[in-house]
């Protein structure tokens, strides 16, 4: 499948302190996880469903293209409306070409639930980035469909999927947190007779549940013992199309925010920001640290709970963030790395495993991001521990962003807050999820070079 959504050209910049305090009312783009999602269940849906707020990044563009070639009729109406006319779940068909993902892990991991559960063969690959990111996380339990996985070693993309169009219900305990592997398990589950179990150590972001439900599946959660839960769907439900509004991404959010607490004498309201609480991790790790981060206009759009948030800057000490936080907060990781540099004292981040099969080596590329900009670092297992500098960050360091479009914003929050300029080798994957940031970051006063 042919797009050309790619980013095309290297975009180096350099960032420097701004010369004044950030200060505005912005959007960010909406919701990732619920872009994707929005068109994917639009799709299997019967009837035509309306989005509004879509995010138009790099990444959803790509699913967007996935499931036209899976059959349903896409088409953009305006700045983030897009109107879906869907396939049923029976509709679907085989695609005349590779679907190419881009940089989306979501995308591909959430879309092999679904291809696995149809009766026809497809392939999918990415850019260089997803394929060197690990698929049998998915394809293990997938593999129960009846449905077979062809891979590069090590479980790697490209991968052929022959899909099985009458699978059993799966019943699947999750080895380790992954809202991923719990929607590709679900999503297989849609096609097959009969009730389909998931189990989740700990409660990771429950968007797909929710959107079942918006579309008229039978889903029941239940807990389970130290914070996991029993996620049960009822196969072959008749999904009906229904519009959706999706929120502002907090894991966009993140970064405005934390920009808005290191540089001194700023105050900025991100607003409708999404206010999941299996997504707020990093807010609440903010305040620990004794951020000033107020909400207000609290609401309910789509049923996903929403607010505007607003950051004004002070100091901040060092957090000991426990891993049972690390789902909620998965994301956010390395911008909240940065606070801690410019924070007082010692942070602790516990729990930090999945970070390694992130866009890039997430913990890795964060240490480095860090530890070149003069920040000490230790890593202790699966913990980082950051060593604050009391708001002394020297900077003056390159940044490799590895193809990681978080750690590219990250690297720019650093520049903003450093001492010295930080020099960040490629900001264009920027694009896969946050489309427009450098503008709306020059929209506060940031000062960045276009």
């Amino acid at each position: 499948m042919k797009t050309d959504h790619a980013p095309s050209s290297v975009r180096a910049l350099t960032v420097h302190a701004p010369r004044a305090p950030l200060s505005g009312s912005v959007h960010v783009p909406g919701d990732k996880s619920i872009s994707h999602r929005s068109l994917m269940f639009a799709a299997l849906a019967r009837g035509t469903t309306h989005i509004t707020g879509l995010l138009e990044g790099e990444d959803v563009l790509r699913t967007a293209d996935a499931m036209r070639a899976l059959g349903a009729d896409i088409t953009r109406e305006g700045a983030g409306q897009w109107c879906v006319q869907g396939c049923g779940l029976d509709g679907l068909r085989e695609p005349a070409d590779v679907l190419d993902m881009g940089n989306s892990g979501t995308a591909a991991r959430l879309l092999s639930g679904i291809l696995a559960s149809h009766g026809f063969t497809s392939v999918m690959t990415g850019d260089a980035s997803l394929r060197g990111r690990p698929m049998k996380r998915v394809t293990d339990p997938l593999a129960a469909t009846g449905a077979t996985f062809l891979s590069r070693q090590g479980g790697r993309l490209p991968l052929a999927i022959a899909g099985n169009a009458n699978p059993p219900p799966l019943a699947y305990r999750l080895p380790m947190a992954s809202a991923q592997v719990k929607s590709a398990v679900l999503l297989a589950g849609l096609n097959a007779a009969g009730e389909t179990r998931v189990e989740e150590p700990v409660a990771t972001r429950d968007h797909t549940e929710n959107m079942l439900r918006h579309f008229g599946a039978q889903v029941r959660v239940e807990p389970m013992g130290a914070g996991g839960r029993v996620i049960t769907l009822q196969g072959r439900p008749d999904l009906v199309a229904r519009d959706i509004v999706v929120p502002g991404d907090p894991s966009s959010a993140a970064f405005v925010l934390v920009a808005a607490l290191l540089v001194p004498g700023s105050k900025v309201t991100v607003r409708g920001v999404g206010l999941n609480p299996l997504r707020t991790g990093l807010f609440t790790s903010l305040r620990e640290m004794g951020a000033d981060l107020a909400i207000s206009n609290e609401r309910v759009e789509g049923g996903e709970p929403v607010g505007d948030l607003t950051a004004t800057a002070g100091a901040l000490h060092g957090v000991d963030v426990p891993a049972t936080r690390a789902p909620s907060m998965i994301d956010e990781y390395p911008v909240l790395a940065v606070a801690a540099a410019h924070a007082t004292g010692q942070s602790r981040f516990r729990g930090l495993e999945e970070l390694r099969v992130k866009e890039s080596d997430r913990l890795a590329a964060t240490v480095a991001l860090l530890e070149a900009n003069g920040i000490k670092v230790d890593v202790v297992g699966d913990d980082m521990i950051v060593h604050g500098t009391g708001g002394a960050i020297p900077g003056g360091g390159l940044v490799e962003t590895r193809m990681d479009h978080r750690l590219a914003m990250s690297a720019i929050v650093m520049g903003l807050a450093a001492r010295k300029p930080v020099s960040v080798d490629d900001t264009a994957f920027i694009d896969t999820s946050f489309p427009g940031f450098v503008g709306l970051m020059n929209s506060i006063g940031a000062g960045l070079a276009a």
